[in-house]
This record gives structure tokens, sequence and C-alpha cells, in this order.
């Protein structure tokens, strides 16, 4: 591994590094509990993700994949054939052959749903994959806060990104808000307002990271959010 392990908890949650970083980061796991608290909160994160961007097939879907099955031949042509001895490990030619039309049939309707949601067409898609972009960087940076709740900063200073990821935060007053701000040499930055995605969890927040920032804080705002923070930051994550 050429990379600070500590640094690999984004990308190892998404699946995004080699077999052997991947083999050395389980090593690193089993005495850093640190670092398997984040993988499980990012791999939370990014399920959570996926499953809020599920969309229904298109129409006409099943019907087009049944039409296309039902005029693909799913056996090949009859021609003579040496037999000759087979290991009684090699599968029966049968359920060869309905293993490759299964996937002919899979790879269609894979092809069909892609081209129907692609990420363009999508703005909750580009969303997403901006997320994984940070999450997977190659300097990405990940810190967590001590308290309250469970705050997760990940930035990548060459891709000019922060993504905010809090939960367990104390209960507000109606007509409150969490806020987050970017803080540094540049001033203070609203990088928006933490909305709710469940009990204990909010959704992520991805916004752009200007290079004089060096702490990223929260602090409770009225409901639609100040120019300016008004109150004492509950929590304050300086960045590494």
């Amino acid at each position: 591994m050429t990379l600070e392990p500590h640094t690999l908890t984004g990308a190892y949650a998404v699946d995004a590094v080699t077999e052997e970083e991947a083999a050395a980061f389980k090593r690193h796991l089993r005495g850093c509990p640190a670092c398997g608290q984040e993988v499980r909160e990012l791999r939370e994160t990014a399920a959570r993700l996926g499953a809020a961007l599920a969309a229904a097939p298109p129409p006409g879907l099943r019907e087009a994949t049944l039409t296309e099955a039902a005029r693909t031949r799913q056996w090949p042509p009859l021609v003579a054939v040496v037999r000759r001895a087979r290991s009684s490990k090699q599968p029966p030619v049968r359920i060869a052959l309905w293993g490759a039309a299964a996937a002919a049939v899979g790879a269609l309707v894979f092809g069909l749903v892609t081209t129907n949601t692609g990420p363009e067409s999508d703005p909750a898609q580009q969303q997403l994959a901006s997320v994984n972009s940070v999450l997977t960087a190659p300097d990405a940076s990940t810190v967590k806060a001590a308290a309250p709740g469970t705050t997760t900063v990940v930035t990548s200073r060459s891709r000019q990104k922060v993504v905010v990821l809090a939960g367990d935060l104390p209960p507000l007053a109606a007509g409150k808000a969490y806020q987050v701000w970017l803080i540094g040499a540049s001033g203070v930055h609203s990088a928006g307002l933490l909305v709710s995605d469940g009990p204990h969890r909010t959704r992520p927040i991805l916004a752009d990271l200007p290079g004089a920032i060096d702490r990223v804080g929260i602090t409770a705002e009225p409901a639609g959010g100040s120019r300016t923070p008004s109150t004492p930051a509950v929590a304050m994550i300086p960045l590494a």
C-alpha cells in the first residue's frame, strides 16, 4: 500500500481500492476501531444515497425484454459434434447455454435501464457521482468530530470539494435548523443546511472547498438559514 491507511476509509467503503490495498486495509482495520467505524458510516451513507436514487423501470421495459428474449435463439444450430470424454467438473452443455442466454437477457435489461436512467438525465445521479468522486479521490482526507453526534468530513483538495456527513445531533426547537460553515483565512462560507434523512441522520452535504478553508463548523440557525453564524458552534472540525 502506497497511501497512509487512515486515508483509505472512503475508497475502501465503496470498493474503489486495488486487491492489494484492500487486503492491507483489512489488516489495518483489525487494530483501528476508528477506521472501522468510519467505514461503516460511509457504507451506510452510500447505501442511503443509492436507495434514494432508486427509480421505477421505464415503461415498456418488461415487454421489450420478453420480445428480445423470444426472438433470440437460446440454443446453437444443430451440427455434427465429436463426442469425447468430459471431466465430471465440467458443467453440462445445457447449463452453460442457459447461463449464456440469461447473461444476454441481463445485458439487454441493463442496457435499457442505463439508457433511460443515465447520470446526465438526473441531477440526483450527478450529485451521487460527485459525492463518490470525493470519497474515492486519491487525496481524500477523512476527519471525524469527537462530539456531539457523529459528524464526518471528507475533503479532496484536488477536486476542491468537501462532503459533510452528520448524525445524532441534539434535537432543535421548532423553527431552527443546523447549518454547516466552511471557515478559514478567506472568511466564513455557508455550505448549506442539514436536512433530516430519517431518525438520527441527515443527508450528506456536498460543497465547493476554497483553498484557504481549514475548519468546518455547525451552528443552530433559523430554519431558513443565516448569512453568517448567529450562535456559537455546536461542532467545530479542523481539516487535515
